[in-house]
């Protein structure tokens, strides 16, 4: 029988040790990278959903502030529960192809600023502050609001005022809002006593929206309700657009 050298057996055990050794590196560098990659693409994910507000199979405080609002509008016709269900998801959907936004069912950036609702969520809406007004200045507003549009729909409100405001800015105007309001001849209400009826509580929602920057006019400083006025020149203004039973012209 030959003899064993010893010294064979030492070198294929280091070389069997070696090998070893880079298996469990490799392995282990390998189970890392895999690691840092699923990392990765869960950050993606969440930065992915962050990007994206509420949508289908959302819940939550924001949720309910867009069904509110589009329960105000008329598009929904279900329940504020503070569920993105189907129903709201049809209803944000229509809301974005009559204002002109792309009509996927999901309440972005854009579509929330359309509705009056900030981007923030959490109780961030519009209808939260009055600006630089004063809150006299939205009684005032909301007075005015509650005669010009009674019995229109809540958007026909807000443009109402949307209109007092376009005129504080406008060059044609008094740069105040009570000297728009109480400019001789502005609004017929301070004339045949509809502005001392009771104030519809949603015209002060709507005074704010307004004064927050919600304009479904297109930026109008005029309007009329055809059936009611024969006058010649406001008959004659471009119209910009229709809601409910006033025609908003510039």
């Amino acid at each position: 029988m030959k003899r064993v050298n010893l010294k064979y057996i030492i070198s294929i055990l280091a070389v069997l040790l070696v090998n070893i050794i880079v298996i469990i590196l490799l392995t282990q560098y390998a189970g890392a990278s895999v690691k840092a990659e699923n990392t990765n693409v869960q950050e993606q994910t969440d930065e992915d959903t962050a990007a994206v507000f509420s949508n289908l199979g959302s819940r939550g405080e924001e949720v309910r502030q867009i069904q509110t609002r589009l329960k105000e509008l008329g598009y929904l016709q279900g329940k504020v529960d503070g569920i993105y269900g189907n129903q709201t998801k049809a209803a944000v959907t229509a809301f974005q192809r009559d204002y002109g936004l792309a009509p996927d069912g999901i309440a972005g950036e854009k579509t929330l600023a359309a509705l009056g609702i900030g981007a923030s969520g959490g109780g961030g809406t519009s209808t939260g502050g009055n600006g630089s007004f004063t809150q006299s200045e939205v009684d005032l507003m909301a007075r005015i609001i509650s005669a010009e549009a009674r019995g229109e729909e809540y958007v026909g409100q807000v443009a109402v005022g949307a209109v007092i405001m376009n005129r504080i800015e406008h060059p044609s105007f008094p740069n105040t809002l009570a000297g728009v309001i109480y400019q001789p001849g502005a609004f017929s209400c301070l004339y045949d006593g509809g502005v001392n009826h009771t104030v519809a509580e949603s015209a002060y929602r709507a005074a704010r929206d307004a004064i927050q920057g919600w304009d479904p006019t297109g930026g109008a400083i005029y309007y009329y309700n055809p059936a009611k006025t024969s006058n010649q020149w406001m008959l004659s203004r471009p119209v910009l657009t229709v809601i409910g039973g006033h025609r908003f012209c510039a």
